[in-house]
């Protein structure tokens, strides 16, 4: 095996790739880039070689991650195969006056964004001696996110922005790149010639299930109250006969009624109209729990419906809601059912066939909700040789930065061989060999997807499972993600061949920004 030897890389540590050292080398030579990668193949140590090159010329660099565990992977990863530099990490941990200290005091830091915004605004420091800025998980740079507020303060040095999945079309990809000041793209698929000896096989089933009689029944029911509401709506006209009741309409309906209330627009109608919009709001997301989770996590939500109405100063809308005959049947049959969603059987069937054929095994678990993944982790935990951990994020007494960690660490030894996560497992984390990865519903996000996704076929051959419930929104969602990924690849396709057609598709530039 031939190893990467270049100043400050810790030698004979990493495997010499040609694809890696070409497109770090371009990066240095074509100025601000965006360099969107398949997940799995390496753009940790791409930006290894430029934060190498940037450390010899003198200057600093800053590597930001999105979250405190992705911080910590780099911070491992860069002190592992970085030599004679001095590496410090800045979290929302960090007390603010020991952030000037960290950054005078190394030549690399490694830090969540929001942090280092705050001190640029406040003055604490500059970024003068900065050589090299690296905006990992790039495709964040959008609207109001630290990374483009950092942008802003950063001039004169060098930016690498780091992605799998840059956004669902060109105008998006733009912005990314607009926002962080970068130039050029450089990008690889699984199909690059010089890609393909390190690309593994990963199958991607999809799983349909129906809803049981039962769950049928509910939601008929929530729709008999939503359609009531949705009349009432109609009859103030508030909304729009020819526009499809969805949550996304639901919540601009919303944000209308809002205005007109700061504006004291008909005040006693537009109150009345939005205890009707948060009625539907609610109604839509108790269906989309049937439809999708389950009996258990539906059961959560009315628990909290019910105690809302309770207070005095709570949710009208909740008020309404328990006051029907039809919240009072549902109530009824959730307290009375044994019925589980078809899902959990379907997934209890995969993980117990997968580990009687390979024991050592490692799975990962999506869900949308944190009560799935209470759920799902309680039903998988039965199966014989099931080594079960739940991870997800810190808010609502979730766990702690280190809890994260452990957990990850863990998984990596076998202490663990089955996770079930949030988002928090999405995006970035370099957690595993992971050989299986269940998609517990579908996401509406080419990005998420392709993050989710992205968890196996690292180091071997992976298989993924999607599950779907036919006939509901998991459907949508499924078509949503799958037409924003192709609008994605036709997005950077159509920057390459429409506006750029003198540069390559593995190297361009964006002088059109």
């Amino acid at each position: 095996m031939v190893f990467i030897s270049r100043p400050r890389i810790t030698p004979n540590k990493i495997e010499s790739r040609a694809y890696q050292e070409t497109m770090a080398d371009a990066c240095l030579k074509g100025g601000n880039t965006l360099l969107i990668l398949p997940t799995g193949l390496g753009k940790t140590i791409i930006a290894l070689m430029v934060v190498a090159n940037i450390l010899e010329k003198g200057k600093k660099v800053f590597i930001f991650a999105p979250t405190k565990p992705l911080v910590e992977q780099h911070y491992k990863s860069f002190s592992t195969l970085l030599t004679d530099t001095k590496i410090g990490t800045m979290t929302g941990y960090t007390p603010p006056k020991k952030r000037k200290d960290v950054v005078d005091g190394n030549d690399v830091i490694i830090c969540t964004p929001q942090v280092v915004s705050n001190d640029l605004d406040s003055c604490k420091y500059d970024l003068v001696d900065f050589g090299l800025i690296i905006y990992d998980e790039a495709h964040r740079a959008v609207g109001n996110y630290a990374y483009v507020n950092i942008a802003r303060y950063y001039k004169n040095g060098l930016v690498l922005g780091m992605t799998a999945s840059p956004g669902s079309n060109k105008n998006k990809i733009k912005e990314v790149c607009s926002n962080l000041g970068i130039k050029r793209i450089d990008t690889r698929s699984d199909n690059d010639s010089d890609v393909l000896p390190y690309i593994h096989d990963v199958s991607t089933n999809r799983i349909e299930v129906s809803m049981p009689e039962c769950f049928t029944e509910i939601v008929l029911l929530l729709n008999e109250i939503m359609d009531r509401y949705i009349s009432r709506l109609k009859g103030l006209d508030l909304i729009s006969s020819s526009r499809p009741i969805s949550t996304k309409y639901m919540l601009a309906v919303g944000e209308n009624l809002q205005k007109k209330l700061i504006n004291k627009e008909n005040v006693a109608l537009t109150f009345e109209g939005l205890i009707y919009q948060a009625v539907c709001i609610k109604i839509l997301y108790a269906i989309g729990l049937v439809e999708t989770q389950g009996i258990a996590v539906l059961k959560q939500y009315i628990q909290k419906l019910i105690k809302e109405s309770r207070q005095k100063k709570k949710s009208r809308a909740s008020k309404e809601i328990v006051a029907t005959e039809e919240f009072k049947k549902i109530r009824k049959i959730v307290e009375t059912t044994r019925v589980e969603h078809p899902k959990i059987s379907k997934i209890m069937g995969l993980i117990s066939q997968e580990l009687n054929k390979s024991p050592k095994t490692k799975i990962m678990i999506f869900s949308q909700y944190r009560d799935t993944c209470d759920m799902i982790a309680e039903k998988v935990s039965k199966i014989p040789n099931v080594h079960v951990a739940k991870l997800v994020g810190q808010s609502n007494d979730g766990l702690k930065q280190k809890e994260q960690i452990d957990i990850l660490d863990k998984f990596r030894e076998g202490i663990y061989n089955t996770i079930v996560s949030t988002s928090v497992g999405e995006e970035g984390l370099d957690i595993a060999n992971i050989d299986m990865v269940i998609f517990y519903e579908p996401v509406p996000s080419e990005i998420r997807t392709i993050q989710r996704r992205g968890r196996t076929g690292r180091k071997d051959t992976g298989k993924v499972y999607v599950l779907v419930t036919k006939d509901t929104r998991d459907e949508v969602f499924e078509e949503t993600s799958q037409k924003k990924e192709i609008m994605m690849r036709e997005g950077l396709n159509d920057l390459f061949s429409e506006e750029l057609p003198c540069f390559s598709k593995s190297q361009t530039k964006i002088d059109r920004f």
